[in-house]
């Protein structure tokens, strides 16, 4: 039983709240002191230009390791990467289990496996409709709509009241390969007693209407796959496996056969056949049967469509894969959105394609993606099933999460929370904002090592992009003289030449000045040369080049 003087429900979000990607949130039971905690998914994001050489983002798990006693489960909503990403690099340190779905188990291990990753985790089945106990939690997984299979919401029971955490979510009435979204579940959870909080995904809270149904998606990639002259090439998010089944049928129906190029998209493939879920689809053929079909009877189903460099379709795109080649006339279809901060990337890819005469369709000219978040109807429905006590928008950037927030104002929600990333909001009793109660951050994947913003050198790379780099190293005697060198090497500066001047001729004129320049006995204190030196080139370079480089000197005594 609860004891209502002290027993609280509240939610950390440590990831997700004011940003895409990254998901991951705590919920806590009990006194303030002695709270049980269950983490929801453990997501990444992904380096981008602010971070060079940066693969994975992943949030700072320090608040749960502060509470590592107490923290119980980690529970999967489903196995996109902003939400199970970072699992096989944080979880292992906790030694707790981990229930996810058949599907997001089997995504699991192919991803350990895929990755050589040594650590492992405790993955205990998880199944909708079949409520388990994780100490003071009850939690129910709900079974919902979304672009991955058996993505699931979460009803979280406690002895003070139930949030629903939505995951991902849509109302599709047609999904392909999946269930569609339990909504009988969800209109009995609004009749059952008792206060709910409702935990909700904002990623497309400023679209009105409902979003459309994978169906119709599916339906008009059978017309472009079944009047297209020669070859069809679509590129898609390789987690899709309802697009990916959906592509299968229209080929096979336009007499058409499957090509699969990429890893991602085999590993995918390989799972969904395993778990039954491509029953009826016919077998899919490697990359290396490509040429061997006629060019009326292929459909290429290849990875890169957020214009990743080193996936398939911005490899045929630059012309250097192994096996694949398209010519003029042939048809790529994006059956996809370019994800904010790639839009660069894939623009570059559909201008290389457009150049060599092969035809680009993306959705600026038919339905050929949907996303698989709720639209303004969607959410209104869901407010109206379940009557919530308390609104707490996540999972958007914060222009997602005000609009989700004044939505639900609008609807009459009693208690709706502007949360983000370290806020604790006490759900029940009382609802609650703790602004900035908790610690949060990001680590940063680099290579083989997992370290913090600060740790990772970043900023360091970041300031070479910039200014390049100029290293000097000279000799000087005991008493001041120049023995050797300089010997210098410039990397990333413009190589230029005029009547007067090179970069490289202007850094040794000014070391040579600086030493003439030098009184012989303070030449001899390396350190007040090597200053003086390094900030003569920096000097004369910015005046040179508008810029200041950074700059290394090295001086040496003999």
């Amino acid at each position: 039983m609860a004891n209502p003087q002290t027993d609280e429900l509240v939610f950390v979000p440590l990831g997700g709240v004011g940003e895409i990607g990254m998901n991951m949130g705590a919920y806590g039971f009990g006194p303030r002191n002695r709270r049980k905690w269950i983490v929801v998914d453990c997501g990444v994001s992904f380096g981008g230009p602010q971070e060079p050489g940066i693969e994975l983002i992943m949030p700072d798990p320090t608040f749960l390791e502060d509470n590592a006693d107490d923290v119980l489960a980690l529970i999967l909503t489903h196995s996109h990467e902003d939400h199970y990403g970072a699992v096989l690099d944080l979880w292992p340190a906790f030694d707790r289990p981990v229930y996810a779905t058949s599907f997001s188990a089997a995504m699991l291990a192919a991803k350990r496996a895929s990755d050589n990753i040594v650590e492992n985790v405790d993955v205990r089945p998880m199944q909708p409709g079949k409520p388990f106990s994780v100490g003071p939690f009850t939690i129910e997984a709900i079974n919902v709509a979304h672009s991955i299979p058996e993505a699931n919401a979460l009803l979280i029971t406690t002895p003070v009241g139930r949030v629903l955490h939505t995951g991902d979510w849509k109302l599709d009435p047609n999904p392909v390969g999946q269930r569609p979204t339990d909504v009988d579940r969800l209109i009995a959870i609004g009749q059952e007693e008792g206060p709910l909080a409702l935990v909700c995904d904002s990623t497309n809270a400023l679209k009105e209407g409902i979003s459309p149904s994978e169906e119709e998606i599916g339906n008009t990639l059978a017309s472009l796959i079944a009047d297209a002259p020669h070859r069809v090439i679509v590129t898609t998010f390789a987690s899709n496996l309802g697009r990916v089944i959906s592509v299968a049928r229209a080929a096979e129906k336009a007499g058409r056969r499957v090509v699969l190029s990429g890893r991602s998209l085999h590993r995918i493939a390989g799972i969904g056949r395993e778990l039954g879920m491509l029953e009826g689809v016919q077998p899919f053929l490697d990359q290396d049967a490509f040429k061997t079909l006629p060019r009326s009877q292929v459909v290429l189903l290849c990875t890169g469509s957020q214009g990743e460099a080193r996936a398939a379709i911005a490899r045929i795109a630059r012309q250097d894969h192994p096996v694949i080649d398209l010519n003029a006339g042939d048809r790529v279809i994006f059956s996809s959105w370019a994800i904010p901060g790639n839009e660069r990337e894939v623009n570059d890819i559909q201008n290389m394609l457009i150049d060599r005469g092969v035809e680009v369709i993306t959705q600026r000219d038919a339905l050929v993606h949907v996303t698989g978040h709720p639209r303004r109807e969607e959410l209104k429905r869901l407010y109206d099933w379940v009557k919530p006590d308390v609104l707490v928008p996540v999972h958007g950037e914060a222009v997602h999460l005000e609009a989700h927030y004044r939505f639900g104002r609008e609807h009459g929600i009693p208690n709706v929370m502007r949360a983000r990333n370290g806020d604790m909001v006490r759900l029940l009793p009382e609802p609650t904002l703790f602004p900035g109660e908790v610690r949060v951050g990001e680590l940063y994947l680099d290579g083989n090592i997992l370290c913090t913003p600060d740790e990772s050198g970043v900023r360091g790379r970041r300031r070479l992009s910039f200014g390049g780099h100029i290293v000097v190293s000279l000799a000087v005697s005991g008493n001041g003289q120049l023995a050797a060198g300089p010997e210098i090497v410039i990397e990333g500066l413009p190589v230029v030449e005029d009547d007067d001047e090179t970069i490289e001729g202007l850094v040794r004129k000014t070391v040579n000045g600086t030493i003439r320049s030098m009184p012989a006995k303070r030449r001899s204190d390396t350190d007040a040369l090597n200053t003086a030196i390094f900030r003569a080139i920096r000097g004369e370079v910015n005046a040179f080049w508008g810029k200041k480089p950074n700059v290394t000197v090295f001086v040496h005594r003999v």
